[in-house]
């Protein structure tokens, strides 16, 4: 009784999520949704398994058995992978001898070992989470073919918080072989984990966690390197940074329109009526919404009848910047809801087209060591192509890269006393004589800049290898961290929009103190002027411009893009 209370306290020290058990979420293979998975990432749920899916993990894992016992040809399992697929591993002869699945065992060690080649700094604890709860629900899909132990793994690092440490770079975007069979490595006691921000040798940390190493049979080995999994974490985390800067855009622009005193028609709905794009009328109307009470709904001598483009335009920039949001938000959610699998382990297959002896060939029944009756088929697929996600989340990098030439152009024209009325480059009455904003435009376009060389497509660039079998790929990866680089060059861009779109507003305020702001816009001035004072004098503005990011990135924004308008269950 002694030894267990003592092992409970060591294994609660050295894995605070033993002690302290979060709220989890179950997987099922076909509900994950961005929310859930990020807080898995960080740790703030834990992760149940659903009867239901593990019963499908193991169906499948019994019919590919079966099927190597009937010695049917599987790609990774009976026979090599890439060029080695005219290899036959071993020949099962009708039965999984002793001898068989030793072949089979030392070709999963062997596979896992080999693909570990991965490139660059660690990825992020919490990316790595991301990919493992991922490829978790994914394999609950149920046509991995893995063994359930494979699955249970998943879920004990994830829920002891052990962390494999995975290189960041290395993948072309046709599932992240040699990133994601760290997992793996780690999975058969071998490699090396983070357990508290400590890295450890993982057979340590998986002995003191009390987690048995895997003994990787059958398709184990593919199936945990086969995954587009870390990728798509990646893609995940620009949705989530992408998903502020969209929604905080309406507060934005709106303030920068009050800022130039500038026209409401070009997003009213009787303006766009003439021009029905999808989804335009409901982003004009947030728009709208954000300058609800603002003193721009009052005709005023004066006011330009025409304002620059990057004003006018704006609806539209937006518009495009939430379609492909949401566009991408779908491709995800399928992507982290279905098997990207090849080959598939499909339990129950359909037998449509099965008379004719190419599709045949693919199907088994057999009696499992149970006595039932397991039947289903084993295609070869392309299911690993992350194409229609690579293509969402490069398309929405480039509407956000005409959001972000909106915002320079309407920064730098409320710098310009011709389009304002105001005083040149927004200087207080006490700073007639100081650069004032004069100097901090170039931020702003070198930002830009680098935003213009992120938004260029990276899908095609690539080389065939493996023998040029392998000759297709999609650079999610890397479309995805320029994805995340362009949210972060563009909470800085907008940062510097709100420093000028407040100092014109309270230069307006000098000549008009009863000037009335929009219910939105005049909550972010608000906030924003807790956090950066007017410009009276000049002054050093590195630090302003951070804490304005910092306010983009954190300000209660509304919901013009979400997990619901997203879905693709909406």
């Amino acid at each position: 009784m002694k030894k267990t209370v003592v092992a409970t306290l060591c294994a609660s020290l050295f894995f605070p999520a033993l002690a302290f058990s979060a709220s989890a979420i179950t997987l099922d293979g076909h509900s994950l949704t961005l929310e859930d998975a990020w807080a898995v990432a960080r740790g703030e749920k834990q992760v149940e398994i659903a009867p239901d899916a593990m019963k499908r993990v193991e169906k499948s894992n019994a019919l590919l058995m079966i099927a190597a016992g009937k010695g049917v040809p599987v790609y990774g399992l009976t026979v090599g992978v890439g060029l080695n697929k005219d290899k036959s591993l071993f020949d099962a002869h009708g039965q999984l001898t002793p001898e068989v699945l030793q072949a089979s065992r030392e070709f999963n060690v062997n596979a896992l070992r080999a693909h570990g080649a991965g490139v660059g700094p660690a990825m992020p604890d919490e990316l790595v989470r991301m990919a493992m709860v991922i490829r978790l629900n994914t394999l609950l899909v149920g046509s991995t073919g893995a063994q359930p132990q494979v699955a249970t793994l998943y879920q004990q690092l994830l829920n002891k918080n052990i962390t494999p440490v995975v290189p960041s770079r290395g993948s072309v975007g046709e599932a992240d072989i040699t990133l994601a069979s760290h997992i793996g490595d780690v999975m058969i006691g071998e490699w090396r984990v983070r357990v508290n921000g400590k890295e450890i040798d993982s057979a340590s940390a998986l002995k003191q966690a009390g987690i048995a190493k895997l003994d990787p049979v059958g398709k184990d080995a593919l199936s945990i390197l086969s995954t587009n999994a870390i990728s798509v974490a990646y893609s995940a985390q620009a949705l989530l940074e992408t998903r502020q800067i969209i929604n905080i855009t309406p507060a934005v622009f709106g303030l920068s329109l009050e800022a130039l005193n500038g026209n409401v028609a070009p997003f009213l709905a009787q303006s766009l009526s003439v021009r029905p794009f999808p989804g335009i009328q409901d982003t004009a109307g947030h728009l709208r919404d954000a300058l609800k009470g603002s003193y721009l709904w009052q005709h005023q001598e004066g006011r330009p009848l025409q304002d620059p483009l990057s004003f006018r335009t704006t609806v539209f920039v937006l518009n495009e910047a939430r379609r492909e949001w949401n566009e991408a938000y779908q491709m995800l959610e399928i992507q982290m809801n279905s098997s990207d699998d090849n080959p598939a382990v499909i339990v129950d297959a359909d037998r449509t087209l099965a008379d004719n002896s190419q599709v045949a060939q693919y199907f088994v029944s057999a009696k499992d060591a149970s006595g039932e009756t397991l039947s289903g088929a084993i295609f070869p697929t392309s299911n690993f192509e992350p194409l229609p996600l690579a293509l969402a989340i490069q398309n929405l990098s480039l509407s956000l890269g005409h959001l972000a030439h909106n915002s320079v152009q309407r920064t730098l024209h409320l710098s310009d006393d011709h389009f304002t009325g105001l005083s040149r480059f927004l200087a207080a009455d006490t700073n007639q004589q100081g650069h004032a904003f004069g100097a901090i435009q170039k931020p702003q376009v070198a930002l830009l800049a680098d935003i213009r060389d992120l938004a260029n497509p990276v899908s095609l660039d690539g080389q065939p290898m493996a023998g040029t079998i392998e000759d297709t790929y999609t650079n999610n990866l890397r479309a995805s961290k320029r994805l995340s680089q362009i949210a972060g060059n563009l909470s800085n861009i907008y940062g510097l929009e709100l420093l000028h779109a407040s100092q014109a507003i309270d230069l307006r305020k000098q000549k008009n103190p009863a000037l009335k702001l929009g219910e939105q816009t005049g909550k972010i001035y608000a906030a924003y002027r807790e956090k950066v004072p007017f410009v009276s004098q000049d002054r050093i503005f590195s630090d302003n411009i951070q804490d304005s990011a910092t306010l983009v990135e954190t300000f209660p924004a509304g919901k013009l893009v979400s997990d619901e308008t997203g879905s693709k269950g909406k």
